[in-house]
């Protein structure tokens, strides 16, 4: 009888408490990335704020630009409103806020790559060389998810919130932490959400999605689109729509790579 010869793994095995240290070592990498990220953006407040969290409400804002430059119909600019503090220290904890979340956004890729480099020797040769590029790919559906929310999904929340009026007696005077708190929900999320395909990918992996389920699916699966677009976004059918339609959209490419996937797994076998 020809011998079976199983598949190997890369590295050798540890215990658990090698394997503890070397994921207290990723953790204090990541941690680290993180802070050294976080002070620099800390340290440059004035660009930070005046040209990042604040642009999304001036006129300047490249989305604003651009639509004006497509007619008059569809131009559309934010209103005027002041951004108001109502706690001693508020700036100074928004200000830290701001930095640790955008010094997350800068190191993802760092902080995935240290990921996989600790659950990579624990995989086959074969998952390996299945999974090759998963850091580059991840990395930029995150970024471009957190970019589509911040040039796409903010301007248009923005500019109907700041608009929506309940009566003359109201005035808009949004405090500075709820408005990095929405352009936060607007961005992160987004980024998060854009890694379907991927899901999707090591579901169909080990078995448990399939094309066709999805293909089956598809109708509910527009319902809970819906749904989840109108959880990120404020109760505004134009910005739900924009964020519905490029989720809708990875949603077909997902059934793509499910099929591929589940191709890939009977050629295995």
């Amino acid at each position: 009888m020809p011998n079976i010869v199983k598949p190997k793994k890369i590295e050798k095995e540890m215990n658990f408490l090698d394997h503890l240290e070397e994921l207290r070592w990723h953790l204090v990498r990541s941690v680290l990335s993180v802070t050294i990220i976080g002070i620099g953006v800390f340290s440059a407040k004035t660009f930070v704020f005046e040209n990042i969290i604040f642009g999304p409400k001036k006129d300047w804002f490249p989305t604003y630009r651009f639509f004006c430059s497509l007619g008059e119909n569809i131009c559309f600019n934010p209103p005027t409103f002041d951004l108001i503090t109502r706690e001693m220290g508020e700036q100074f904890f928004v200000h830290l806020k701001v930095s640790f979340w955008l010094a997350l956004i800068v190191a993802f890729p760092y902080i995935f790559w240290e990921f996989w480099r600790f659950i990579k020797p624990g995989l086959y040769e074969k998952e390996q060389k299945a999974a090759s590029g998963i850091v580059v790919i991840c990395s930029l559906l995150f970024l471009s998810g957190v970019l589509f929310g911040y040039f796409v999904i903010a301007p248009f929340a923005i500019t109907f919130l700041a608009n929506y009026q309940v009566g003359v007696d109201a005035i808009t005077s949004p405090t500075l932490s709820s408005y990095v708190g929405y352009l936060t929900m607007f961005t992160i999320p987004t980024g998060i959400v854009f890694q379907l395909p991927i899901v999707v990918y090591f579901l169909a992996k080990i078995g448990l999605v399939t094309a066709e389920f999805m293909r089956q699916y598809r109708r509910h699966a527009v319902i809970i689109i819906l749904v989840l677009a109108a959880i990120i976004t404020p109760p505004d059918v134009i910005t739900q729509f924009l964020i519905g339609v490029p989720i809708f959209i990875l949603y077909e490419i997902s059934i793509i790579i499910a099929k591929r996937t589940q191709k890939n797994n009977q050629a295995d076998s």
